[in-house]
C-alpha cells in the first residue's frame, strides 16, 4: 500500500553521483521492504484467525495494532528525528522493526497477545523508518528528476506487497492443514501440539526478515547519505494562501482528504485482510489458504499496475475526475463481489486492487492543495489519518461475525463512496486560479 509520510526538508550533500546512486539503491530496498512487511499481515490474519480459533473481529486486532502504531509513534518519530537524524533515525527505524520480527519466535510459542505486540513493534520501527527515509528520495539526485525516483520507489513499495502473498501462501500457509472447526474437534493436548506446530511456521520467516533489516540497518549506517535538515515553513513559497486564513483546519477540503485518507487506506487494508477467507468460501473459489494466498497477490499487483495507468491517465484527465471514477469502479466492483458468486466474485473483489492505484496520492495532493506554509501541517494531519487501516478492518471483521462475510464488504463499499464524493467535489480544483 502506499505509505509515503512527506516531509519538509533541505539538503547539504558533498557525495559524489556513485555515491548517491549506491545510496538510492538500499533506499528502494527500503521501500520493498515496508511494502512486503505490510502485505504479509494479510497472509498471517487467517493463519492465526486459524490456529487460535478467533473471531474475525479478534482476528483483525492484527491491522489494529500495526495501523495503530502509525497514529501513536508517527509525532515521536518525528521528534526522535529531529534529534538525531534522518540517517540516525533510519538506522534505529530498522532496529527497532527487526525486533518485531524477532519477537515472533517467542510468541509463536505463546499466546495471541504476543503476536499482538510483535506487530505494534514492528510497525512502530516501520513508522520511523519512513518518516526518517522518504526525504532521502528527493534529494538523492537532480531536483527535476524527483518525481521519477519517487515512482521508482513506490514500484519497489508495489512489488513488495505483491510478492508478500506469494512467499507467505508458500513459508507459512502451506502447512496449515485444518480449519478452525477440526481443530476444536481434537483432544485437548493434541489442539496444543498443533497449535505450536502452525505457530512455529512463522518462525523462521520473520527470522529471515530480521536478519535483512538488521543488514539494511549496518548499510544504512554507513553509508554516505547527504545531510538533511529541516527547512523553515515559513519560507514556503508554493501554493500560497491568504494570509487571513492561518488554522490549517480551517481549509475545508484538507479536512475532507484526512477523511478520505482514513477512509481509503482503511477500505484497502480491510479487503486485504479479509481477502483469503473470502476467497476460500465455499460460493466464491473454496480455495484452501496457501493457494488463496497467491491469487491476494493480484489485488496488490492490480495496484501497482494501475498507478502507471494513472500516471498516463491524469496527464489528461482532472485527478479529481479519475479519483472519482476509479472510486465509482471499485463500488461497482464490490457490490458485484457481495452479489455474485465463484470466479465472477473472486474475481471482482481482486480487481479493486487495479482501482485504489491512484487514490492515496491524489487525495493527498488534492487534500494540500495551495496550503502554502501550512503543508507541513496539513501533511503531518493526512498521516495521522493512516489510523484508518486499523479500525475500519475491526469494524468490517465486526459485521462478518454478526451478519457474514459478503455482507461485511459493505464496509469498503462505504469508503469508496466517500472518496467518490470527495473526487467530485474537488474535481475543478487544480482547474481553478
Amino acid at each position: 500500500m502506499e505509505t509515503s509520510l512527506p516531509t519538509t526538508a533541505a539538503v547539504t550533500s558533498d557525495g559524489n553521483a556513485r555515491s548517491q546512486t549506491s545510496s538510492l539503491v538500499i533506499v528502494t530496498i527500503l521501500f520493498f521492504m515496508w511494502g512486503f512487511l505490510t502485505s504479509l499481515n494479510d497472509v498471517l490474519i487467517p493463519h492465526l484467525k486459524s490456529i487460535y480459533t478467533l473471531s474475525y473481529v479478534q482476528a483483525t486486532l492484527v491491522q489494529f495494532c500495526f495501523f495503530g502504531a502509525y497514529f501513536i509513534v508517527s509525532l515521536p518519530a518525528g521528534m526522535l528525528i529531529k534529534k538525531i537524524g534522518y540517517q540516525h533515525g533510519a538506522v534505529t527505524g530498522l532496529v527497532i522493526a527487526a525486533t518485531g520480527c524477532a519477537m515472533f519466535y517467542p510468541a509463536s510459542m505463546g499466546s495471541y497477545a504476543l503476536f499482538l505486540l510483535a506487530f505494534f513493534v514492528l510497525a512502530s520501527g516501520i513508522t520511523i523508518l519512513q518518516v526518517a527515509a522518504n526525504p532521502y528520495v528527493t534529494v538523492l539526485g537532480e531536483a527535476k528528476t524527483a518525481s521519477s525516483r519517487l515512482t521508482l520507489t513506490q514500484a519497489f513499495n508495489s512489488l513488495g506487497t505483491t510478492v508478500a502473498p506469494i512467499l507467505g501462501g508458500i513459508l507459512i500457509l502451506s502447512g496449515a492443514a485444518l480449519t478452525a472447526v477440526e481443530i476444536n474437534q481434537l483432544p485437548a493436548a493434541e489442539q496444543i501440539t498443533y497449535r505450536a506446530s502452525a505457530g512455529a511456521a512463522v518462525q523462521m520467516p520473520y527470522l529471515m526478515l530480521a536478519g535483512a533489516l538488521l543488514l539494511l540497518a549496518v548499510l544504512f549506517a554507513f553509508a554516505r547519505l547527504p545531510k538533511i535538515t529541516h527547512a523553515q515553513e515559513s519560507n514556503t513559497n508554493v501554493n500560497s494562501v491568504s494570509s487571513s486564513r492561518t488554522s490549517v483546519l480551517s481549509h475545508g477540503h484538507l479536512l475532507m482528504g484526512a477523511i478520505g485518507i482514513f477512509l481509503y487506506v482503511g477500505g484497502e487494508v480491510s479487503i486485504g485482510s479479509f481477502l483469503i477467507n473470502f476467497l476460500g468460501e465455499a460460493d466464491v473459489g473454496g480455495l484452501p489458504p496457501a493457494v488463496a494466498a497467491h491469487y491476494v497477490s493480484f489485488y496488490w499487483g492490480g495496484a501497482m499496475v494501475g498507478r502507471f495507468i494513472g500516471f498516463a491517465v491524469m496527464r489528461k484527465v482532472s485527478p479529481g475526475k479519475t479519483l472519482a471514477f476509479n472510486s465509482a469502479a471499485a463500488i461497482i466492483l464490490i457490490l458485484t463481489a457481495i452479489y455474485s458468486h465463484g470466479s465472477l466474485a473472486m474475481w471482482a473483489i481482486l480487481a479493486v486492487g487495479l482501482c485504489n492505484s491512484i487514490m492515496f496520492p491524489t487525495i493527498f495532493s488534492m487534500a494540500l492543495n495551495k496550503l502554502g506554509p501550512l503543508t507541513g501541517q496539513g501533511s503531518g494531519i493526512l498521516c495521522m489519518a493512516i489510523v484508518g487501516g486499523a479500525l475500519v478492518p475491526f469494524l468490517q471483521g465486526y459485521l462478518a461475525d454478526s451478519i457474514g462475510l459478503h455482507m461485511s464488504f459493505y464496509v469498503p463499499a462505504a469508503c469508496y463512496t466517500f472518496i467518490l464524493y470527495f473526487g467530485i467535489r474537488y474535481a475543478g480544483m487544480y482547474s481553478s486560479k
